[in-house]
């Protein structure tokens, strides 16, 4: 029997899942709706096997190895685990650039 994870998400997350589903939504309502639920889906996914998702390319260059990613095409769901809880820390646009993106993130804590 595989062990069950916790699943949390950061509040950054949450906000980045709501402006993709904003945006969609303008554009198609029950579009948005369907992201929506499959990203939900995907992340909820990871209680039972976190490990299956590849180590984030970007960070594993400069020798990060504590950050895996699903992908939800064009989404990066981005998430790290620590002892029997996942924590989802970003759902980004895969067409932008995530070091950016990360960078900007870790200069305005």
């Amino acid at each position: 029997m595989s062990q069950e994870y916790n699943i949390i998400w950061a509040d950054i997350a949450e906000k980045d899942l709501k402006n993709i589903i904003e945006y969609i939504a303008d554009d198609s309502p029950l579009n948005a709706q369907k992201v929506f639920k499959k990203i939900k889906e995907k992340a909820s996914s990871l209680y039972s096997f976190p490990d299956r998702g590849r180590l984030v390319p970007e960070l594993k260059e400069q020798g990060i190895l504590q950050y895996h990613e699903l992908i939800h095409s064009p989404w990066r769901i981005i998430y790290r685990i620590s002892g029997n809880t996942v924590y989802v820390l970003s759902v980004l646009d895969a067409r932008r650039n995530i070091e950016d993106i990360l960078l900007k993130r870790l200069l305005n804590l």
